[in-house]
């Protein structure tokens, strides 16, 4: 059974890692995905043709989601050819490290203008589309938004003001039938982590050591969690912070 016929998604960010993840298993559960991106063209049309030689379908918008007239377009571009929207999925961001020494005005704006403005501004025009009928919206955010690690201050607060989003945007939505849920993930082994030099280093061998099941998280491990949340499966939960973590997280 597909668990998400005929619904239209939007997944921002979506040109590889997690957000390629969620984009295909959308697609696959029966959604039409819009893979939304920033510069990577190339990846994103990947991404695409993945889904399309599997069945589905999906189209790529291009659409660097802290300007507003990028954004506008890509809701423009879904409603063109789609009509409606039935899920957004706020998976883009940035995952810079760095030293309170090295944080500049430059390097905080560019973290919470993608990060959490961006987010504000998709959902603002999620709704739009949304219109009677209603809709889901699912944030990306990290476990470090309620545990922090060292050198990462500036993406942490990104996190929790996402979460803050999710929570006061739930009860804003009272009586709306729009369910919002933040999905916090741990550590998760992606083109960025490779590119960083995270996969295979000691501080990859350190998140293992301290995750209860026993290894990095993959894309894939996410995107399941993505698609429960956005599916009935999920309709009781709305305003909460699900963390897939393999239990590093964990309480």
């Amino acid at each position: 059974m597909n668990r998400l016929e005929n619904k239209v998604a939007i997944v921002t960010g979506a040109s590889k890692g997690i957000g390629a993840s969620i984009a295909k298993h959308y697609a696959t559960e029966g959604a039409k995905v819009i893979v939304n991106y920033a510069s990577s063209k190339e990846d994103a049309d990947k991404v695409v043709k993945a889904i399309t030689e599997h069945g589905g379908t999906a189209i790529s918008v291009q659409g660097d989601v802290s300007k507003t007239s990028d954004v506008i377009r890509l809701f423009e571009e879904t409603k063109k050819v789609f009509g409606t929207l039935d899920i957004l999925v706020n998976n883009a961001g940035i995952y810079p490290s760095a030293s309170i020494e090295e944080v500049t005005e430059d390097s905080f704006h560019r973290l919470f203008n993608i990060n959490v403005l961006g987010p504000l501004l998709t959902i603002k025009e999620a709704v739009k589309l949304f219109e009677n009928k209603g809709g889901v919206i699912i944030n990306i955010s990290s476990g470090v938004s309620t545990t922090p690690m060292a050198m990462i201050a500036e993406y942490s607060a990104t996190k929790a003001a996402l979460d803050a989003i999710t929570v006061s945007l739930s009860k804003e939505f009272s009586g709306r039938n729009i369910r919002i849920n933040s999905l916090l993930p741990g550590g998760v082994e992606t083109e960025g982590t490779r590119m960083a030099g995270i996969t295979g280093s000691e501080l990859e061998k350190t998140i293992i050591a301290n995750t209860p099941l026993g290894r990095i998280g993959h894309p894939d491990d996410i995107a399941k969690a993505a698609v429960f949340l956005a599916s009935d499966d999920s309709a009781w939960i709305h305003g909460e912070k699900i963390t897939a973590s393999g239990g590093v997280y964990g309480l």
